[in-house]
């Protein structure tokens, strides 16, 4: 690897820690001071979301990457399968927000700032930083149905926490308002979304078996 190479590298890493730990830090504050509910239910919501379950994600992998990167040591997340899949959660973040649900509010002031961070910013960061510098060559498509277990269980989770609480993170899983048969529907939808672009980044990891900026 080259200077130009390592350079670029940790001024990607860099960018997504500030900017994924500030938009998920502010976020937390917003909502526990916009939301005339109790601290610990703010909470609760706050990590109720898929968005901020994989930004989070996203902000630990930079951070470990960062504060790595002199090492040149294999760890957990920097495998390729791991880093493949937190790929695919974010950019599915992105997809699904900026289709469906961009939409259907109007965030103004710092709130629009940090819905734009997390929504577009750090979705198209991770995406290009795994082009560009993720090792690929040994992804598997036995890969893309493992990395499904984590939105079942996201989605296992706000179902019976919704039951019981009566709040659901996002209209399409809302069972008050849609019923369980059609979130069943939309549920199977997006796991055949997730599935799809599971197998198409394999298929890049393939076709890409080493980094871009060498």
């Amino acid at each position: 690897m080259t200077k130009t190479h390592d350079k670029a590298n940790k001024l990607f890493l860099i960018t997504g820690f500030l900017a994924g730990w500030f938009a998920l830090i502010t976020q937390l504050y917003l909502i526990i001071q916009n939301n005339q509910i109790p601290v610990i239910e703010s909470l609760t919501r706050y990590f109720s979301y898929f968005t901020i379950l994989t930004n989070i994600m996203v902000a630990l992998c930079f951070t470990q990457l960062l504060f790595n990167f002199s090492k040149k040591e294999s760890s957990f997340i920097s495998k390729p399968r791991n880093l493949a899949s937190i790929t695919l959660y974010i950019f599915v973040v992105g997809l699904v927000y900026n289709l469906i649900l961009r939409f259907t509010w109007q965030p103004q002031g710092l709130q629009r700032l940090v819905d734009e961070i997390l929504h577009l910013f750090i979705p198209v960061l991770f995406l290009l930083y795994w082009l560009i510098f993720a090792a690929k060559s040994t992804l598997k498509w036995l890969d893309a149905f493992s990395w499904l277990i984590y939105p079942f269980v996201y989605l296992v989770f706000v179902l019976i926490r919704g039951h019981f609480s009566g709040f659901y993170p996002y209209p399409f899983l809302d069972v008050l308002t849609l019923g369980y048969q059609k979130i069943m529907i939309n549920s199977f939808y997006l796991l055949i979304v997730f599935l799809v672009l599971s197998l198409i980044l394999v298929w890049i990891g393939k076709r890409i078996s080493k980094p871009l900026l060498t």
